[in-house]
C-alpha cells in the first residue's frame, strides 16, 4: 500500500504541487527520502523519527520509503516535515488515507512533535485553492494562510493535534485571518520646510508612478522627502496587497499574519549585493526590487552604489519583472515599482556652493555622477536638483499642504488613469505604451510645438520623449485636464531637462 499526501515546492512567488508518497516493505529497517530532497529535507526523516516517538508511536520494522514527486523538481525547505510526517502516519492507519490525501500540508515539526511555522504560507494557500484542497499549516502560519479565504485553513499547534483532529476526538477550528495593519503616521510632508518645488515633484511622481533622482548637497533635505512618499501613496487595493504579501511571505516578513496596506517602501544600503538587490542566493530569493512590488524602492547615495548592481536595474524597471537564472532555478518574480534615488552633486557634495567646492570642480561632480550610466539615468522619469534650504526658512511655522492633502489628489488622479483605460487597479501613467500613449497623451498644438522644439535641441531619446509624454499626462490628470496643454509640457520638460549636478 502507498499512502499520500500533499505539500508545494516554491518557484518563485508560485507554489508547485508535490506528492509526498509513502511506502512501507519488507526488509531491514531504514528511512529514507528520495525525490531530489536538499539537506534539509533529507534531514526530516530524523525530526518526523522524534516527533512520532514524543506521542508514542513506534515505527515498524520495515522499511520505509518517502518520494517526493515529481521526482526532477528540486525539494528545499523544512516545510516538508509535516507532509512527510501525515503520509507516514496515513501509511500506518493512524489517520485516514483519505483524509491525508485531501489537504495540502507544510510546516516544520520540532523534536517534541511541535509545529514551527514556515515561510510561504501565503502562497501555499493559494495553490490549496486551485485544486480545492484545504490547507494544513502551523498555528504561527494560520492567520496568514487565511487571508487567500478560498480554501480551508487548519492552523495546528502540534501534530498531536494533528492526529486528534484528522481521527475525530478534537477537530480544529478553521484559522482566522490575521490583523489589516494601517498607514503607518507621524511623517507629514508639512514637515518639510522650503523644498516647494521638490514637494511638487514628489506628488507627480506619486500620482503616475514615475521614477525620481533627487541631487543636492547634504542635508538639503533628499532623504527627508523620499522618507515621506508613503504619506501620500494611496492604500493597496485588495489584489495588490495579496500580491505583495506573496512575497513577503516568501521572504518571512508577514508580522504574525498580518498584511498591511500601506505600500512597502525599501531603501537598502549602497553596499548591498547584486543577490540582495535583485534576488537570487542558493534558493533565489526575492530581491529588494521585488519586496518594493507595488511600493517605492529608494536608493540613497546613489552614485556609491555598485555599477554593476545598478546595471542589472535597468530591465527590470521597463519589464516589471525579473528572472532569476541558476543551475537548477530559473526563477521569476514581480518588481513593479517606482524607483526614488537621492545623489549628492560630487564626492563632497558641495560642487554647487563655489566657497566650499574643492579645487577640482567641475571636474570631481563628472567623475562622480560619471558612475551613473546614462542609459540608466534616462529610465529617470523626472530629475531634481535640491538646493539648500535657507536658515530663515528652518525658523518659519510649517506651511504647505499635508500629506494626507496630497494624497488624496494623488488618488484621484490614479483613479482618472485606471478609469480611462478600464484597467484594474494599480495601473498608472508610467505603464502607458505605443498606440495608448499617443491617445491619450498627445499634447495640443503648442505643446507639440514645445516639446518638438525641445527634443531637436537636446537630442532627446525615444525613451525620454515618450516618458516626458507620461509625465505631461499625469500632471494634466492632476489638474484635472482632460487635455495635454503647453503648461504640462512645459512643466514635464523642466524635470526631464534639470541635470542632476550643476557646475
Amino acid at each position: 500500500m502507498v499512502a499520500r499526501a500533499y505539500t508545494v515546492a516554491f518557484e518563485g512567488v508560485s507554489a508547485r504541487r508535490v506528492e509526498v508518497q509513502c511506502a512501507l516493505s519488507p526488509g531491514l529497517p531504514a528511512f529514507s527520502i528520495v525525490g531530489l530532497p536538499d539537506k534539509s529535507v533529507s534531514e526530516a526523516r530524523d525530526r518526523v523519527r522524534a516527533a512520532l516517538s514524543a506521542l508514542a508511536i513506534a515505527l515498524p520494522s520495515k522499511r520505509i520509503t518517502i518520494n517526493l514527486s515529481p521526482a526532477d523538481l528540486p525539494k528545499e525547505g523544512s516545510h516538508f516535515d509535516l507532509p512527510i510526517a501525515m503520509a507516514l502516519l496515513a501509511a500506518l492507519e493512524i489517520i485516514p488515507p483519505d483524509a491525508a490525501e485531501a489537504i495540502t500540508a507544510l510546516g516544520e515539526l520540532s523534536l517534541d512533535g511541535a509545529l514551527v511555522p514556515v515561510i510561504g504560507a501565503l502562497p501555499a494557500a493559494m495553490a490549496a485553492a486551485e485544486e480545492d484542497r484545504a490547507l494544513l499549516c502551523p498555528a504561527a502560519s494560520g492567520a496568514e494562510a487565511a487571508w487567500v479565504g478560498a480554501c480551508q485553513v487548519i492552523a495546528a499547534p502540534a501534530l498531536s493535534d494533528v492526529v486528534r483532529h484528522f481521527t475525530g476526538q478534537s477537530p480544529l477550528p478553521p484559522a482566522e485571518p490575521g490583523e489589516v495593519t494601517g498607514t503607518p503616521g507621524g511623517r507629514c510632508l508639512r514637515d518639510v520646510k522650503g523644498q516647494e518645488r521638490a514637494k511638487r515633484a514628489l506628488e507627480i511622481a506619486a500620482a503616475g508612478r514615475h521614477h525620481l533622482l533627487m541631487s543636492g548637497p547634504p542635508g538639503s533635505g533628499k532623504s527627508m522627502l523620499a522618507a515621506r512618499l508613503p504619506g501620500i501613496l494611496p492604500p493597496l487595493s485588495a489584489a495588490e496587497a495579496l500580491q505583495t504579501s506573496m512575497i513577503h511571505s516568501l521572504a518571512g516578513l508577514l508580522d504574525e499574519g498580518g498584511i498591511s496596506r500601506s505600500r512597502p517602501f525599501r531603501e537598502p544600503h549602497h553596499t548591498a549585493s547584486m543577490a540582495a538587490i535583485v534576488g537570487g542566493g542558493r534558493s533565489a530569493k526575492p530581491g529588494e526590487i521585488s519586496l518594493a512590488h507595488n511600493g517605492v524602492l529608494f536608493l540613497d547615495e546613489l552614485p556609491e552604489f555598485n555599477r554593476s548592481v545598478l546595471e542589472t536595474l535597468r530591465q527590470p524597471i521597463e519589464t516589471g519583472e525579473v528572472m532569476i537564472s541558476r543551475a537548477n532555478a530559473h526563477v521569476t518574480y514581480p518588481c513593479r515599482f517606482m524607483l526614488v534615488a537621492a545623489a549628492n552633486p560630487c564626492r563632497c557634495g558641495h560642487l554647487t556652493d563655489p566657497a566650499r567646492a574643492c579645487n577640482r570642480a567641475p571636474n570631481c561632480g563628472e567623475d562622480y555622477m560619471g558612475r551613473i550610466s546614462g542609459p540608466l539615468l534616462d529610465r529617470f522619469d523626472l530629475r531634481l536638483e535640491v538646493p539648500p534650504v535657507s536658515f530663515t526658512d528652518l525658523d518659519l511655522p510649517a506651511a504647505g499642504d499635508s500629506s494626507a492633502q496630497v494624497c488624496s489628489r494623488v488618488a484621484k488622479a490614479q483613479a482618472r488613469q485606471a478609469a480611462r483605460h478600464g484597467a484594474e487597479d494599480g495601473f498608472t501613467n508610467s505603464d502607458l505604451e505605443g498606440g495608448a500613449l499617443s491617445e491619450v497623451a498627445t499634447p495640443d498644438s503648442e505643446g507639440q510645438a514645445l516639446l518638438t522644439q525641445v527634443a531637436e535641441r537636446f537630442g532627446l531619446t525615444a525613451r525620454g520623449y515618450h516618458r516626458v509624454l507620461r509625465v505631461a499626462r499625469t500632471i494634466a490628470d492632476l489638474d484635472l485636464s482632460e487635455t495635454v496643454r503647453r503648461p504640462h509640457v512645459a512643466e514635464a520638460i523642466s524635470y526631464r531637462l534639470m541635470q542632476p549636478q550643476s557646475g
